[in-house]
C-alpha cells in the first residue's frame, strides 16, 4: 500500500468535452517514469453504499482485463497501470492505493473486497491529446460552424485499421461494439481506440457469436464511420456525446438500418455502398468489411496485390495524401504559432498595448483553427 501522491501527481479533468458515464479521466504525472498519463477512476456516485459491486464498477476489471487481451494490436489504448483509491473525491489528489502495475488478473480478484471497503477503482493508460479526438475535432463550437467531415483518403485508411482491429478482437471473440466518435482517435495516419469497459468476451463458439459479430460491424458503419465520412449523426441531430450506460450501449443503433446521403452529395458511391450495406446488416464479418473497403479503396488509387490500379490514379492518390500532410502541418504551425503570442502576452514589463496586440493575434489564429480543414 501507498500514496496516491507517491505515485501520481494529479492535474486537470481531460474529458469536459464527452462525459462517460461511469468514470471520469484526469491527465497525471507518473513520478516513477516521468511521463504524462490518462487516469481513469470511477466515477463516486456509483459506489455501493453496501459495498456491492454495481456493473459499473465491474466494467473496470472488464477494461483491464481486455486491454490486456488486445494489447498487441497497435490501435488499441494501452493499459499501464491498474489499482484501487481510497478517496471519494471526484478528482482524487491524496489519500492511500494499492496499485497492480497492469496486472489485471490481481485486479480483478481483489475487486469485491475493496468494493466492500468503499475504494474506487482506477485504470492508467496512455495520454492522447485531445486534439485528435474525433469528437472534439468534428463537433462545431458554433451554432454557425460548418459542418466537417474526414477526408475519404484518411476516413478509408481509418476504417481500415478498425476492421482489421475487429478481425484481431473476434478471432479471440471480443466484440467492441460500443462504437461511437468519442473513443476514435486519430491523427491523420494512425488509429487509436479507448474505452473497452463497454465491450464483451463472448463465451459462445464463432458459429454462436455471429450475429453478435455481425452487430459490431453495423454499430461501426452506423455510429462511427457514418459520421466521420459525412459530418453527421446518424439519429439525424448533430453531433453529440452518445449515452453509454450498459443497456444504452446495446440499443443505441438497434433501428438504424438505412443512412441518409442528402447532406453529403459529395460523398463517393462506393462509400455510400459500402455504409448501406453495412446498417443493413449486410456485411456479416470484419473480413467482409475488410474486403468491401478495399474495393472502394481501389477506386481511390490504392494498391492491393493482385489488383490493378491505373498510373493516374496511384499518382492522383499520392497527391492527395502529399497535400494532407500538408494541410496537418500547416495546423500544427498554427497551434504552434498561437502558443507562442499567449506565452508571449504573460511576459511582465511588456506594455498594455502590446499584450492587448498578442491576444488578439492568439485569438485570430483560434478562429482559424476551428474552421478545422482536416479534422
Amino acid at each position: 500500500m501507498a500514496r496516491l501522491t507517491d505515485r501520481y501527481r494529479i492535474e486537470n479533468f481531460i474529458d469536459t468535452f464527452a462525459l462517460g458515464h461511469y468514470a471520469r479521466v484526469l491527465s497525471a504525472f507518473d513520478k516513477q517514469t516521468s511521463s504524462t498519463v490518462a487516469f481513469k477512476v470511477l466515477r463516486p456516485e456509483h459506489l455501493d453504499p453496501d459495498g456491492d459491486m454495481r456493473w459499473e464498477y465491474k466494467a473496470f476489471a472488464n477494461e483491464a482485463d481486455l486491454l490486456t487481451k488486445m494489447s498487441a494490436q497497435g490501435q488499441v489504448i494501452r493499459l499501464l497501470d491498474c489499482g484501487y483509491i481510497e478517496s471519494n473525491a471526484e478528482a482524487p489528489a491524496s489519500g492511500e492505493m494499492v496499485a497492480f502495475e497492469g496486472d489485471a488478473a490481481a485486479f480483478a480478484r481483489e475487486a469485491r473486497s475493496f468494493a466492500e471497503k468503499g475504494w474506487r477503482p482506477f485504470l492508467v493508460q496512455e495520454y492522447i491529446p485531445r486534439t485528435r479526438s474525433m469528437f472534439y475535432l468534428m463537433r462545431p463550437d458554433k451554432a454557425n460552424s460548418t459542418r466537417q467531415r474526414l477526408p475519404t483518403e484518411e476516413g478509408l485508411s481509418l476504417a481500415m485499421q478498425f476492421a482489421d482491429l475487429l478481425r484481431a478482437a473476434h478471432r479471440q471473440n471480443i466484440v467492441y461494439l460500443d462504437h461511437k466518435l468519442e473513443h476514435v482517435y486519430w491523427d491523420g495516419a494512425t488509429l487509436r481506440v479507448i474505452d473497452w469497459n463497454s465491450s464483451r468476451l463472448l463465451a459462445g463458439t464463432e458459429k454462436e457469436n455471429e450475429a453478435v459479430f455481425r452487430q459490431d460491424v453495423h454499430n461501426l458503419c452506423v455510429g462511427i464511420l457514418y459520421s466521420l465520412f459525412t459530418g453527421m449523426s446518424p439519429q439525424k441531430t448533430a453531433l453529440r456525446p452518445q449515452p453509454g450506460s450498459q443497456s444504452e450501449v446495446e440499443a443505441r443503433y438497434a433501428d438504424i438500418t438505412a443512412l441518409d446521403f442528402g447532406n453529403e452529395p459529395t460523398l463517393s458511391a462506393g462509400v455510400q455502398k459500402l455504409l448501406q450495406q453495412g446498417a443493413a446488416m449486410q456485411l456479416h464479418t470484419a473480413d467482409d468489411l475488410s474486403y468491401a473497403l478495399r474495393e472502394v479503396a481501389i477506386a481511390h488509387g490504392w494498391d492491393f496485390p493482385g489488383a490493378y490500379t491505373s498510373p493516374h490514379s496511384r499518382d492522383a492518390r499520392a497527391a492527395v495524401r502529399a497535400g494532407l500532410m500538408k494541410v496537418r502541418a500547416g495546423e500544427e504551425s498554427l497551434r504552434d504559432a498561437r502558443d507562442l503570442f499567449l506565452d508571449a502576452a504573460t511576459l511582465d514589463d511588456i506594455s498594455e498595448e502590446q499584450s492587448a496586440e498578442l491576444m488578439r493575434l492568439a485569438r485570430a489564429v483560434s478562429d482559424m483553427l476551428n474552421l478545422r480543414v482536416v479534422p
